[in-house]
């Protein structure tokens, strides 16, 4: 079978040779390390969502369309010590961080959130004039001349924007404003955040209707990161009310256009917005964070084979060795027998997993695809 033909099979539940055998990637942390341990030099990228040969991974190519702002805001320096800085980033948001353990951009904890672009309706009016769909900026370079004869006669996966390029509802209102002031913007500012949703939904419409007049995709991705450990960062009643009607047509548009499926990616647990994203025509969710519970074998029996499941590997346990690893894939043996499951990594690979560990991991899920664990 082909890339392409795997995959889909496998969505459909259908019978395949084996299940595709996809990644997401490694912390740059990880990346210096196994370097130290022996990875050969230039044998990885460590963006894996595209293939690696050097793992076996089969091949998804990404067309590239900026869904971001045109223009970014110009990045300052406010203020640097030996320990730390505090910048305003391209996206107007200012940030304190530490430097100690950066590696290539890659900071070992999260940055502290200090400022916002957004903090009323006029912010958000003014910052929709850097957001015009359309652009022939935001489109690859001689796309249709040089880039469409190759995808019409693919054989392997195509994704509309590479990840995290669309961002998301939720993803993009926090950006503007921020974790802790969208939570109260919901209550205390409904009408810039019904405009922030309708928008959302509008922009992304119009920046992917030149693509998909042309060419049909195996799927498109929307990144939300809309919860946390214990459950979503907004209520089910909040989601229905801001995001679910902008959510429906926005999937039912790209449905129209020949789009596959629509996945959605979320960090933590965001378990209880599961029935209304299968309302809305959300057809598989990933990574399923096993720190926060995301067990993919409960998931299955609870939704059915309605929902397709991506990732689900406990990144905690490549880090215990040989034996644990065996043994938790054995227990997802299961759900790739049954179909629609895609094992992943939980998220990027972190530091504390070495190469021997990982190597022997993808060696051990190379038969769990295969149906021989």
């Amino acid at each position: 079978m082909t890339d392409r033909e795997r995959f889909i099979a496998v969505m459909e539940y259908l019978p395949a040779d084996r299940v595709p055998n996809h990644e997401l990637g490694v912390w740059a942390q990880t990346a210096q390390r196994w370097a130290n341990e022996g990875v050969p030099e230039g044998a990885m990228r460590y963006d894996w969502f595209r293939s690696e040969d050097y793992l076996g991974l089969d091949r998804r190519e990404f067309i590239s369309v900026n869904f971001d702002m045109i223009p970014l805001f110009e990045p300052q320096v406010i203020e640097r010590t030996d320990r730390y800085e505090v910048v305003r980033n391209a996206h107007g948001i200012v940030t304190r961080a530490l430097i100690e353990g950066t590696v290539n951009g890659g900071r070992m904890c999260m940055d502290t959130y200090l400022e916002f672009p957004v903090k009323n309706l006029d912010d958000f009016r003014k910052l929709k004039k850097r957001y015009v769909a359309g652009l022939e900026e935001r489109y690859p370079p001689n796309w249709r001349e040089e880039l469409l004869p190759h995808w019409r006669n693919r054989d392997y996966v195509l994704v509309l924007g590479r990840n995290c390029q669309a961002a998301g509802f939720y993803w993009r209102a926090r950006e503007w404003m921020g974790t802790e002031n969208l939570s109260y913007a919901w209550y205390d500012q409904p009408e810039l955040c019904h405009e922030m949703m309708e928008f959302f939904a509008d922009f992304t419409i119009e920046n992917a209707k030149p693509i998909l007049d042309e060419i049909d995709v195996e799927y498109f991705n929307l990144n939300e990161d809309f919860a946390m450990k214990t459950g979503p960062l907004l209520s089910p009643d909040t989601f229905r009310k801001f995001i679910y009607p902008h959510l429906k047509r926005l999937v039912e548009f790209f449905k129209s256009k020949g789009v596959r499926y629509v996945t959605l990616d979320s960090d933590g647990n965001p378990e209880p917005l599961i029935p209304l994203l299968l309302d809305a025509g959300i057809d598989a969710i990933w990574p399923l964070e096993r720190a926060a519970d995301m067990d993919p074998l409960r998931l299955r029996k609870t939704y059915g084979k309605q929902l397709r499941l991506w990732g689900g590997v406990d990144k905690r346990e490549l880090a215990k060795g040989p034996a644990a690893i065996e043994k938790h894939l054995r227990e997802l043996a299961p759900l790739v027998e049954d179909g629609g499951f895609i094992p992943t990594v939980d998220h990027t690979v972190p530091p504390d997993v070495s190469w021997d560990n990982f190597r022997y991991y993808m060696d051990v899920k190379r038969k769990l695809l295969e149906g021989c664990l």
